[in-house]
């Protein structure tokens, strides 16, 4: 019985590893997205086909794996970083991740879209990432979100934008405002409404402070 306990003890630990360095490569890749506004301000267009050509790219890289092919080193990426979820079909992530930095740059002047950029990159990385390694108390109907990932994303939406906008009281409600779209049980979806939303009050708040 005792042998029985630890090796599902064993188990479940080997499952949370693995779980957790999946995360940590996914959101890795993920937080790479802030680099978006510096492209972005050297050369709009370069940076607008930039991020279209790698939306395609990994498109068809994601087609030949469905396909049981591999398309050189994003096939062995894309499975270091996979869900569980995911395995045996289309990995949205990638493709939202990109649609949400171009819609920002799209729909909103700068600096609304790169704080809208830098939301997605720093409040959603940090909290899925924080949530997944440390979480323990879950907030209902959130699809399965914690509240320790929730405060993370918080803390890093606001450090980032009281750092690159110098108002407390603004960087207060942008981060509150990525936080609360963070939360919604959207899954993937979260990588457009995170952005949209979050670049909708920060324009918004543009005409009082920028």
């Amino acid at each position: 019985m005792i042998n029985l306990i630890n090796v599902t003890t064993k188990q479940n630990y080997i499952v949370s590893s693995q779980q957790i360095q999946h995360e940590v490569v996914r959101k890795s890749i993920h937080i790479l997205i802030a680099f978006v506004p510096l492209f972005a301000s050297i050369d709009m267009v370069a940076t607008m086909a930039l991020l279209a050509g790698g939306t395609i790219l990994y498109t068809y890289a994601e087609k030949l794996r469905l396909e049981g092919r591999r398309f050189v080193f994003v096939t062995d990426i894309t499975l270091l970083a996979i869900r569980d979820r995911d395995r045996g079909k289309l990995v949205l992530g990638p493709i939202t991740l990109s649609l949400g930095a171009m819609l920002s740059l799209l729909l909103y002047p700068e600096p609304a879209s790169f704080i809208a950029i830098y939301a997605l990159a720093f409040g959603d990385g940090f909290a899925s990432l924080v949530g997944t390694v440390w979480g323990r108390i879950r907030i209902p109907f959130t699809g399965g979100k914690t509240v320790i990932g929730t405060l993370a994303g918080f803390v890093a939406v606001y450090i980032v934008t009281v750092n690159y906008i110098g108002s407390v009281r603004f960087a207060l409600i942008i981060a509150l405002t990525a936080s609360l779209l963070e939360l919604l049980p959207t899954r993937d979806a979260d990588n457009l409404i995170i952005p949209v939303g979050t670049g909708l009050v920060a324009s918004k708040l543009g005409s009082l402070l920028f």
